[in-house]
């Protein structure tokens, strides 16, 4: 059996890779080939390795909670037949994925309930309450809110480092790209003009007279809707599931995260990053290019 693992960290010292290679060792995991394929705002270590059938990749894990956090490394570790398969799409989660901040919280600050909807999105992001009725709350306590509060949220909301490179580079590689949000079209409409996005699928806010009513207009976009959207895309282009990418935070990510052929949890809520099949907790989006394979020199 042949696996492929990446390394990712601001510095991978020598002592981690003494103590990787050991462990390794332990497991009676070989070591065919090694590169690098980023060296200077992030290090990335690609390992090629070769092992017995009765070799779980679940093992890592314990890898990953011992030696990789210690070191402040990401291990990924994934099949390499699966790993050399084209990714033809990628979805996305948008707040605290694509973009630093949850547009919902931005709105709440500007309504003055800044605070309790903040207590209520930590809760659903984290799975601990039903996304559809959490999210349902928290627009009830923006009505009222006028619709240039809006525009005033989106002015001040910023990319998370990387973002732009990140799907720039996957159009250079021919990869569709979509944006699966439960937060609002207002944003992720624009996101997808600006970056150039295949696909917006989000929830749209209710407004009257130029004020937000504190509804939300049809289903709302939640875990299992996320999921549904990312297999209908790929259905429409022709795209297998195990060529699609899902990337998101919260915990109405995981359903996509767990269907797509690669599922990575990116900065994500602990229960999230737990229950997710792969996780990133470097800081910048072009991390995950590398576990396409993709190098610095690429981007």
């Amino acid at each position: 059996m042949s696996y492929i693992l990446t390394c990712i960290g601001h510095a991978i010292p020598q002592k981690f890779l003494e103590q990787l290679t050991a462990l390794l060792l332990e497991k009676g995991i070989t070591i065919s080939k090694a590169r690098s394929l980023a060296k200077r705002e992030i290090d990335c270590i690609e390992i090629s390795l070769a092992t017995d059938a009765r070799f779980s990749p679940a093992s890592f894990r314990e890898i990953d909670a011992s030696l990789g956090k210690t070191f402040g490394i990401d291990l990924v570790i994934q099949d390499a037949d699966a790993y050399t398969l084209p990714k033809r799409l990628v979805v996305m989660d948008l707040d605290s994925t694509l973009v630093q901040a949850e547009g919902i919280d931005e709105l709440a600050k500007e309504a003055g309930v800044g605070e309790k909807v903040a207590q209520i999105t930590q809760r659903a992001m984290n799975g601990e309450l039903i996304f559809s009725d959490a999210l349902r709350e928290r627009v009830r306590l923006l009505k009222g809110l006028p619709v240039e509060a809006l525009q005033k949220v989106y002015e001040r909301i910023v990319f998370t480092p990387g973002a732009i490179e990140f799907v720039s580079t996957l159009k250079k590689k021919n990869c569709k790209t979509a944006i699966l949000s439960g937060g609002f079209d207002y944003f992720a409409d624009r996101y997808k003009e600006m970056l150039k996005i295949d696909y917006a699928f989000s929830n749209r806010l209710e407004i009257k007279d130029n004020r937000l009513t504190g509804e939300i207009f049809g289903e709302v976009v939640d875990g299992q809707k996320k999921a549904f959207l990312m297999e209908e895309i790929a259905r429409a282009e022709g795209i297998e599931l195990n060529s699609v990418v899902a990337i998101g935070d919260g915990a109405n990510d995981l359903p996509m995260m767990k269907k797509a052929g690669m599922g990575i949890a990116f900065n994500a809520k602990p229960a999230v990053r737990a229950a997710a099949p792969h996780t990133i907790t470097q800081t910048s989006l072009t991390c995950i290019l590398h576990l396409l394979g993709i190098s610095e020199e690429e981007i």
